[in-house]
């Protein structure tokens, strides 16, 4: 029964999402955009509901698999359904631009063929309807002023990719001039139509952050516990970061000490050599620790960014590493090195040591996303395969974040105990990952609490934890369309700290457990692990 309800929830999410199906690596829906129509959010909101009560009917399940199976899919379907109410994607500008510009870069980025050029073509051909329908359904609309900012930088870059970069695809050919042409204009409609709304409110309504984390998340604590721990971490990760610089003999401030770090990067002929190497580094180190069982048997290639996504790259949820199809993972995956600007001295600075040992080699690569979406592909709980995609605004699921999420920053400090792996001065670097983890799990929470405006959190952001403007505003507008997705990075971290603690034995064993169910919630398989010491 349960397998059964997964299964039609799936097949609804997939006929809503038919760009989340071409990432998850179900082709039949390739050449599809998504239906951007009222009556199609209605008879999705009506199947949910069926859903939800069908679901809730359901005998408990006698297993563990079976226990966060349901779990998961409760998270999933009650996370759309509530959306559909309160937050519709059909309400926000940035959701059209979103999709119907990774509706063809998912398939850009695959290896090119006749079905990718076939499907290319029909999406490209959609996209002046699909487009039309987001204008209809937005005109009237009181819509953020960020949201439509973001909105029309992804029309301006998808723009530039249908005039300048899919002429240097493989796939250039499967489209005609014609169509390319009716495409752009009708962005240049689409972005000319919106009417951004200073009164709009970005946050979520009240008591939406409550639902989030207690039935997507399925957290044991409340919004206002959440916070209370939020400030703590804060206060704590800032103390332990001034300790730590002053403890490294410099009476620079950690700010310039960072600084610092960036001086130390390879030369520009080694950049994408670095990250393999320390790549490499972070998994032998792992293996050879102790600490849990890296993913050897599936690649990960580094190479430039592919010359057609250099001029959309920067506006658009465009990775560095894309959790590979689970449908069809192939043998290894891509991960894109971003190619120097005409400001060498810049970029050099940007890829230091630190950096990509940390960001790139360790949190995205090896132990951490690698790992985590390998062991996600072999879950015997469906959901847990694919919740953890990265689609065309984030995750697919949200339900899975803080196990996603919540392990990429652990795997961080994790290799700490690989010793000899991180340099004293590398590990600033980690106590600010933590501050800034902190920070961005409190602003979350007050923005969508009605504590604080985006102003009040982008200031917190630049001058707390030394975040640049111009990613301040992209994280935040992020933060403001999607409630919880910063939350969960820090909580689900805390999460899996604790868990070990109470668990304890030997870490590998902990850790690959922990992997083993796939991207679901982190406190369920947390929940599960103490069941079965109890038994044993």
């Amino acid at each position: 029964m349960l397998e059964g309800l997964t299964r039609r929830f799936l097949d609804l999410h997939l006929a809503m999402h038919p760009v989340d199906a071409t990432f998850m690596g179900f082709e039949d829906r390739d050449h599809e955009l998504p239906p951007a129509g009222t009556e199609a959010l209605e008879l999705e909101s009506s199947e949910l509901a069926s859903l939800a009560l069908e679901l809730g009917r359901l005998p408990q399940e006698g297993t563990a698999a079976g226990r966060i199976a349901r779990a998961a899919l409760h998270g999933a379907v009650h996370h759309a359904l509530r959306e559909n109410e309160l937050r519709p994607r059909l309400l926000n500008p940035a959701w059209y631009t979103g999709e119907a510009a990774f509706g063809l870069v998912s398939l850009l980025l695959r290896a090119p063929s006749a079905h990718e050029g076939a499907a290319l073509r029909q999406r490209v051909e959609a996209l002046p309807a699909f487009l039309a329908a987001g204008r209809a359904r937005l005109a009237g609309a009181a819509s953020p002023v960020d949201w439509v900012e973001r909105a029309r930088l992804e029309a301006q870059a998808l723009t530039r990719l249908l005039e300048r970069g899919l002429p240097l695809h493989a796939l250039a050919g499967s489209v005609t001039p014609e169509t390319l042409a009716a495409a752009s204009t009708a962005l240049t409609s689409f972005v000319a139509a919106l009417r951004p709304t200073e009164e709009a409110n970005p946050a979520a309504p009240h008591g939406y952050l409550d639902f989030l984390f207690a039935e997507v998340h399925q957290l044991p604590l409340s919004v206002t516990e959440a916070e209370e721990l939020a400030v703590e971490g804060f206060e704590r990760a800032k103390a332990a970061l001034e300790a730590k610089a002053r403890a490294a003999g410099s009476a620079e401030p950690w700010q310039a000490q960072l600084a610092g770090l960036e001086k130390s990067h390879p030369p520009l002929s080694g950049v994408v050599a670095t990250y393999a190497d320390m790549h490499d580094e972070a998994l032998a180190q792992a293996e050879r620790a102790g600490l849990v069982t890296p993913a050897l048997e599936y690649g990960l290639r580094f190479a430039h960014l592919p010359e057609w996504a250099r001029g959309v790259a920067h506006d658009l949820y465009f990775l560095f590493y894309r959790s590979p199809a689970a449908q069809s993972p192939g043998t290894a995956s891509q991960y894109w090195v971003f190619p120097p600007g005409p400001d060498i001295d810049a970029y050099l600075r940007s890829q230091s040591y630190a950096t990509i040992k940390s960001t790139h080699a360790v949190h995205h690569g090896s132990i951490g996303h690698h790992t985590q979406n390998a062991r996600a592909r072999e879950s015997a709980v469906t959901l847990g395969r694919l919740a953890g995609t990265d689609c065309a605004s984030g995750i697919a699921m949200l339900s899975g974040g803080t196990l996603i999420e919540g392990w990429a920053c652990y795997s961080q400090e994790l290799l700490l105990e690989a010793n000899g792996f991180y340099t004293p001065a590398e590990e600033l670097l980690l106590a600010h990952a933590e501050l800034r983890n902190t920070a961005m799990c409190l602003a979350d929470i007050r923005l969508h609490t009605g504590a604080w405006d985006l102003a009040r959190m982008r200031a917190f952001y630049e001058d707390e934890v030394g975040i640049a403007p111009g990613r301040a505003w992209t994280e935040t507008t992020r933060n403001s369309m999607w409630p919880s997705t910063r939350a969960m990075y820090w909580l689900g971290t805390r999460a899996i700290r604790q868990f070990r603690r109470e668990l304890g034995g030997e870490p590998r064993r902990f850790h690959d457990d922990l992997l083993s169910f796939g991207s679901v919630p982190v406190h369920r398989v947390g929940e599960e692990l103490l069941r079965a010491k109890e038994r044993a």
